[in-house]
């Protein structure tokens, strides 16, 4: 890209940085002709879209490679290597590929579930059989090895079943005698007891919560355009919405951890692509919603070549019945256009998710240019407000994307300025629409480690936010930002849900957070986060009220002892300033009535009708006018975070030097001298301190600092806020191995918080809280 853009003349990139929607056609079309002139254009198309250049196309040799090496580990015992090699062999090997008389995928799949056994991973190894004789089901080893599954399992019919096929399958003498003498172990430890068939299916999994009855209209509005209000009230905790979406990318750094379908967690028996060796899934099912349904595939699975009794025949059938049988694709199969090309694996997450609505707008209207759906979609954009760099950055990237897809579609999608010019609009569509699709995961969780009193063990269960995927939700978008929302999002799989965090009046606008929140990030943070990313300036209660966490966040402690009034720097005082309205008498402040009385303990001066006098001035007490020099406090403050980010480097790294500790805790002292105690600094050196005594066993002093850490964060996000759920799982895994009552205590706030933020889809986000509630 960089080369492309270097050959660039000066005269058509100051006409791109001036381009607007009404011209861009004109503009594209320009850099269209000129980039088909330069031969590097066509050689990088030509390495992105062709499969011949492809870097993920199947190869029987690598197959074969990676199947010696895991057949080595095996043998060798070394369990977790002969995995990943069996995973690997499995992501090139060619699906039509016989090897020696039997399918090689088969026999990759039935390896593999012998090591998933060897780990304890019995349904998983159930499944990879399941796969391999929904391929060939004449295998008999891969019948043998499902039988050893559902034994573990204490499947005992299934698996007595299992080794009758076997044992109608083998041919030697040898192998006979062994199978029979396994029923007859089977059916002897179990008096002959006849269980039901148990076969493991595939199935969607359920959802445990229902859409209330609200009736929701999307309204246009002075400051904010358009967004969605109730027409009833809204009680706490409830349900709003729930959306799939549009479309959606796996992030490029979850491609080799999360199912590029679902976007849940890969387990150890992976299903890679049928076609390709890039996409990963958790399941067949998913790789069917994702592709879409390959009948020329699993050719041998119906040739059996044996006679077996009708039961045994129905039970073949049952196990063997291909997953896509009847399978209901809800929605468009949005890999198959990118399976087994560069381009995917090589451009930006978004610019592969806008080839996706792109696609799909394709297949709804069955055409694309100057009637195409993509403008359609009612999404806003920001192309006016990008720079020069970030509008030439669109156009190169929008006509690499163009060149792509008509290699994959011919004249179904005409490179043009028209079509070149929408796609520029749809990814600045993308840049301001698309949503993050996160996973809630769970580090060090507390029923896995051992007793407290060890030293290395880490007893605390953390909970943190990772992103797994980017998508476009048409309805989700209308929802508004506040950086003090009233509705929280979160996704199970793909879908997008939406629940009111409290009482919601009729008519009042519902709020998300597009990003950092009041109490995550001072105001002007939040300020130039969101201009920056999303073109607007905030002007929700947040922003244009004073409140506690946006005085206290970064702020200094007053020089007075006796005073917990606040000292701020320049840079939030300018943006505290501007929420004190100039031209009446005095200072008339808006301050939410909930937080008044916060904001006179640490700020009485604001509250008072005394003038101008006593407006906001850096480096000066908002309480008492005491004085602090800043640049002394700033140097204090600087030496002491080095010594923290050195604390926090170790506990990332598993390493340990006591020596560390001490320092770090001289330096949270240091903090505490020079920062507000509601200074959120404190609060994360706090946090990094409670996790090294707990690594170290000294679990009260964990339990004293990480009590001290939420008591600062409840002054910044509140008492019921998410963040706070969070900090609480820790404290409550903490408490729970010192074997105090205070725990019961946690654990209902905990339930509290985190109700009203996911309702009962809780276990499904955090099944790692099922250990705190069933200890008593």
């Amino acid at each position: 890209m960089e080369k492309l853009k270097s050959a660039i003349s000066q005269t058509l990139i100051l006409s791109i940085s001036q381009s607007n929607p009404q011209n861009l056609h004109n503009t594209c079309s320009s850099l269209h002709e000129f980039f088909n002139h330069l031969p590097q254009f066509h050689q990088m198309i030509e390495d992105l879209a062709h499969t011949n250049t492809s870097l993920c196309l199947k190869n029987e040799e690598s197959a074969l490679e990676f199947k010696l090496k895991g057949n080595n580990c095996f043998s060798n015992g070394d369990n977790s290597n002969a995995l990943r090699f069996y995973t690997q062999a499995l992501r090139v090997a060619p699906r039509d590929e016989d090897v020696m008389g039997k399918n090689l995928v088969a026999t990759l799949y039935v390896n593999r579930a012998a090591v998933l056994q060897k780990m304890g991973l019995f349904l998983e190894s159930l499944r990879d059989c399941n796969r391999a004789l929904a391929i060939c089901r004449s295998y008999s080893k891969a019948w043998y090895r499902r039988s050893k599954a559902n034994t573990s399992m204490q499947n005992y019919n299934d698996a007595v079943c299992d080794l009758k096929v076997s044992l109608c399958m083998e041919h030697s003498l040898s192998g006979k005698r062994q199978i029979e003498g396994e029923i007859k172990l089977i059916l002897g430890q179990n008096n002959g007891e006849d269980f039901p068939p148990n076969v493991i299916k595939c199935k969607e999994s359920d959802i445990h919560d229902h859409l209330q009855d609200i009736q929701l209209q999307c309204v246009e509005t002075e400051t904010k355009g358009r967004g969605m209000v109730s027409l009833t009230d809204i009680p706490q905790a409830t349900l709003l919405h729930a959306e799939e979406p549009y479309a959606a990318i796996v992030s490029k750094n979850c491609r080799e951890t999360h199912c590029h379908f679902c976007f849940n967690e890969l387990s150890a028996d992976i299903v890679p692509c049928s076609s390709c060796s890039m996409a990963l899934y958790c399941s067949q099912l998913c790789q069917i919603h994702a592709r879409g349904q390959d009948r020329q595939f699993h050719t041998k699975k119906h040739d059996i070549g044996f006679n077996l009794s009708s039961d045994l025949e129905n039970y073949v059938a049952s196990v063997t019945k291909a997953i896509d049988d009847g399978v209901n694709i809800k929605q468009h199969a949005e890999h198959k256009h990118e399976c087994g090309v560069n381009w995917p694996i090589a451009l930006p997450a978004e610019i592969v998710l806008a080839g996706r609505v792109i696609v799909k707008s394709i297949e709804q209207n069955k055409r694309f240019g100057e009637s195409s759906a993509i403008l359609n979609l009612e999404l806003c954009h920001n192309y006016l407000q990008l720079d020069p760099e970030a509008k030439l950055e669109l156009h190169i990237s929008s006509i690499v994307l163009m060149k792509c897809l008509h290699h994959c579609y011919g004249s179904g999608i005409p490179v043009t300025g028209d079509t070149i010019s929408q796609c520029v609009l749809l990814l600045s569509q993308i840049k301001v629409n698309s949503m993050a699709i996160v996973r809630m995961r769970s580090a060090g969780s507390a029923d896995s480690v051992g007793p407290p009193s060890s030293a290395g063990n880490n007893t605390t269960s953390t909970v943190e936010q990772v992103r797994v995927g980017q998508a476009i939700y048409l309805a989700g978008s209308l929802y508004n930002h506040s950086c003090q929302p009233n509705i929280h999002t979160y996704f199970l799989s793909r879908t997008l849900y939406i629940r009111a965090i409290g009482f919601v009046t009729a008519g009042h606008p519902l709020e998300l957070s597009y990003g950092p929140q009041v109490g995550q990030w001072s105001c002007n943070n939040r300020q130039s986060s969101l201009k920056e990313q999303y073109a607007f300036v905030c002007s929700c209660t947040g922003c244009s009220q004073i409140n506690l966490s946006d005085l206290v966040i970064n702020s200094f402690r007053c020089t007075n002892k006796n005073c917990s009034g606040v000292i701020l720097d320049s840079s939030v005082a300018d943006y505290e300033q501007q929420k004190i309205n100039p031209f009446s008498c005095g200072l008339h402040l808006q301050v939410g009535m909930v937080q008044r009385d916060e904001v006179k303990k640490v700020a009485s001066f604001l509250c008072e009708e005394t003038g101008s006098t006593h407006r906001l001035k850096p480096g000066f007490c908002l309480s008492c006018g005491a004085f602090r020099d800043l640049e002394a406090s700033n140097a204090v403050v600087k030496k002491a975070e080095i010594c923290i980010g050195r604390l926090e480097g170790l506990l990332d790294s598993g390493e340990w030097h006591n020596a560390t500790l001490s320092n770090a805790l001289r330096s949270l002292d240091l903090l505490k001298s020079a920062l507000h105690p509601y200074n959120k600094k404190v609060a994360e050196a706090e946090d990094y301190i409670a996790q090294a005594f707990c690594l170290i066993g000294e679990l009260q002093r964990s339990r004293d600092h990480c009590q001290a850490s939420i008591k600062i964060l409840e002054k910044l996000y509140g008492d019921d806020n998410i963040v706070i759920g969070n900090e609480m799982v820790k404290l409550a895994s903490i408490q729970l191995f010192l074997g105090e009552h205070t725990v019961e205590e946690s654990r209902n706030r905990i339930s509290l918080i985190f109700s009203r933020h996911y309702g009962s889809h809780v276990d499904d986000i955090f099944p790692h809280l099922q250990f705190l509630n069933r200890s008593v």
